[in-house]
């Protein structure tokens, strides 16, 4: 399951709300890279496939793909507007690894394939 902060979810919202592609929906995974291993990955897309997972948070549709799932199981997402330094931050109770700026990780039991030249 992932969980989204009431900031996040209204966030999301107001950015969905203005894409001009009917059925877009917030679609979330990982791939390889970034300082730790893994990198984040978080966007709007308007397509599923038989790899996705769904879900419904906070009137919010999210699709994870299988094998990112495992690997953000319980992500917490809030999002803090506070100017220049505001965003989207992700909390991974699965990290056992993060890299300073918070965008990419490792588990215990997957390293990923670090990238530092992406950091």
């Amino acid at each position: 399951m992932i969980n989204i902060s009431d900031s996040a979810s209204d966030k999301l919202k107001e950015m969905l709300a203005d894409q001009e592609i009917p059925n877009m929906f917030l679609r979330l995974g990982v791939q390889e890279g970034g300082c730790s291993g893994f990198s984040y990955a978080m966007g709007f897309d308007d397509e599923e496939s038989e790899n996705d997972v769904y879900m419904d948070v906070k009137d919010l549709k999210v699709v994870v793909d299988k094998q990112s799932l495992p690997l953000i199981n319980g992500l917490e997402i809030d999002f803090e507007d506070a100017g220049m330094s505001g965003g989207f931050t992700m909390s991974n109770p699965n990290a056992t690894a993060t890299c300073g700026c918070g965008a990419s990780f490792r588990t215990a039991t997957n390293a990923g394939k670090p990238a530092p030249e992406e950091c």
